[in-house]
């Protein structure tokens, strides 16, 4: 599936990790108004036995912490004992947006549109340019980890490319609730990854600025399916396995008329064609639309916002 690659030495931000060495190194950035110094911290476990080189990322968005939780677990946790290959850690890409509970970094740019970045463009830029410059031509799988935006509840889902087969088979080894194909974003990691040849997967749950107590164990779990699949961790992976819906059709709901949005149906449920999802009601009681589902399926992202606006997007489906 992927090369075995003699010479593993890898080679970030001017440091060498070879076999059988696990480091803690850094890829400079850029400087704060301040002077000080922002870096993206890298922490790399490099086995003695040739496998597939794996990268596990999170705050690509600032704002999106559970991934960053998940990977600090994992961390602290010392799951990561591998037996083959290697598996790169970046608990917080972003640092900017971390910092600045922002999606973004303070130019207002999102990094995650910025790739394949620009040695002398905006803040947003270089970041994707010094990082996939630094790691991409490095590793053969990475595991993206997201949240929905703010408001939005992502219900544990795994995304792939379209026509990536290793994805498809690592989206549905990762044993989320849902797993689907997804299209490609320009500027996007996953694009520029997709264009390199590396196969990435997206795991989005819960939403921005929250914890989720179950994405993160989810994710916990799932990377550790993935690693166990791929024969990087030794025994038996003993985690209990959940039917994940491959959905083929995703579609949004959107809001027919501004008023407070109440749902009533749960994150991750499955629903009936003509099934009553919620209702928006005006403030003074006098006019409410329930909202009916218009096919059968599942329901894997609700918009908690509690007042919306005609045409906001408040349910995600997936058959």
């Amino acid at each position: 599936m992927w090369e075995e690659r003699a010479d593993r030495t890898l080679q970030i931000g001017g440091e060498l990790v070879p076999p059988g060495k696990n480091k803690l190194v850094k890829i400079d950035i850029a400087k704060l108004p301040t002077g000080t110094l922002i870096d993206i911290p890298v922490h790399v476990f490099n086995s003695k036995n040739p496998g597939p080189v794996v990268l596990l990322q999170a705050g690509l968005h600032g704002d999106e912490i559970n991934g960053v939780e998940t990977l600090r677990r994992m961390l602290a946790d010392k799951t990561l004992n591998i037996c083959r290959g290697t598996v790169i850690v970046v608990p917080i890409l972003n640092v900017f947006g971390f910092i600045h509970f922002s999606r973004d970094v303070p130019d207002g740019k999102d990094v995650n549109r910025s790739f394949p970045g620009s040695k002398n463009g905006s803040l947003a830029s270089r970041i994707a340019y010094n990082y996939a410059n630094e790691l991409l031509p490095q590793i053969d799988i990475a595991i993206d980890l997201h949240t929905g935006g703010g408001q939005r509840h992502n219900h544990p889902q795994v995304r792939y490319t379209l026509g990536d087969d290793n994805g498809k088979e690592l989206a549905e080894v990762f044993n989320a609730p849902f797993y689907f194909s997804s299209k490609l974003i320009k500027g996007s990691f996953r694009n520029d990854a997709y264009k390199k040849g590396k196969t990435v997967i997206v795991y989005e749950a819960g939403e921005s600025m929250r914890f989720d107590g179950d994405s993160i164990s989810i994710a916990c779990q799932g990377i550790t399916n993935v690693l166990h699949h791929l024969k990087m961790l030794e025994g038996v992976n003993d985690a209990k396995t959940i039917v994940s819906q491959h959905l083929i059709r995703t579609r949004w709901v959107r809001a027919p008329r501004a008023g407070m949005f109440i749902p009533k149906v749960k994150n991750g449920m499955a629903i009936k064609k003509g099934e009553i999802m919620g209702i928006i009601s005006d403030t003074y009681a006098k006019r409410s639309k329930n909202i009916i589902a218009p096919n059968s399926g599942f329901i894997f992202c609700i918009n908690n916002q509690a007042v919306v606006n005609q045409g906001d997007a408040i349910f995600h489906i997936g058959q």
